[in-house]
């Protein structure tokens, strides 16, 4: 056989490999982007984790921040504020009252245990329910079971001159008898007769359940401190949001207290002119 065979001969071997060596990058490239498809599904499923554990933090975040700052619900346990407020509804407080929004006379507000007005209930271990409402009072979706928290209506407030004459007759707060259209119907006004005036820094509260209800008058009529201390206060009761049926504002006291307001107002006003022309008198 020639050198020009052996060549011919040769030629086909080298054809065989330039074929063999396609078919191995043919392999290769499929298994390149197999990998890469895997390490991108990886990557795209930390990043969904990621992207939902910032959501669930920072909703944490906002929470507290609004429980601790904003709002607070809390729910009704007795009776005291028949009709107003009935066993198991769910209020929400504002925390703005006090402090960045005055209180005022006829507001519904929620306040700590100013000295055992709530009976001992620390020892008593707490029920599966009530251990969900612990956990979910640390985001403020709940009310926290182990803090003693009242809800009155708030009635007089530093300086107020409060006198109930009988018990079962009207109410008269700086001279003006109120009409309180919010207390159970047919019942008096007061479970107790009282003479008080209000000191600077403390609350006069009562529940709508006049006649039963642990508050301020009948703290009073036992010889004990009847008054509230306004530190105490946690807020005021803006919205009854549950049951749906009975959803209400709450703001059936603001027209209650029209007429004393009006007088306080018109006395400022006097006071005010008066000072002015002292003042003036004495510049002069």
């Amino acid at each position: 056989m020639s050198e020009h065979d052996n060549f011919a001969a040769a030629a086909p071997e080298q054809g065989e490999s330039s074929t063999a060596s396609r078919a191995v990058d043919a392999v290769e490239v499929p298994t390149h982007r197999a990998a890469g498809s895997a390490r991108e599904r990886r990557g795209g499923a930390l990043a969904t984790v990621l992207d939902w554990t910032i959501t669930i933090v920072v909703a944490l975040v906002v929470a507290v921040l609004i429980k601790t700052f904003l709002v607070q619900p809390f729910f009704i346990p007795s009776a005291s504020m028949h009709p107003t407020l009935m066993e198991d509804d769910k209020i929400l407080v504002s925390k703005l009252h006090p402090g960045v929004l005055d209180l005022h006379r006829g507001d519904v507000i929620v306040f700590q245990d100013p000295g055992h007005w709530v009976g001992g209930n620390s020892d008593r271990p707490l029920t599966t329910g009530q251990q969900v409402s612990k956990a979910l009072s640390y985001v403020g979706l709940a009310p926290d079971p182990t803090e003693n928290h009242l809800v009155k209506r708030l009635i007089g407030t530093g300086g107020d001159h409060i006198v109930c004459k009988e018990r079962g007759g009207a109410m008269t707060v700086n001279g003006i008898e109120l009409n309180e259209t919010y207390i159970v119907p047919g019942n008096g006004a007061c479970q107790v007769s009282f003479d008080v005036t209000v000191p600077e820094g403390k609350l006069w509260v009562m529940g709508d359940n006049r006649f039963n209800s642990a508050d301020s008058s009948e703290h009073y009529a036992r010889g004990e401190d009847p008054f509230v201390d306004e530190s105490k206060v946690t807020g005021k009761a803006v919205l009854l949001f549950l049951p749906f049926d009975r959803w209400s504002t709450l703001k059936d006291g603001e027209k209650v207290f029209e007429k004393v307001n009006s007088a306080e107002s018109s006395a400022s006003v006097k006071t005010g002119r008066t000072n002015g022309l002292t003042h003036h008198a004495l510049a002069a």
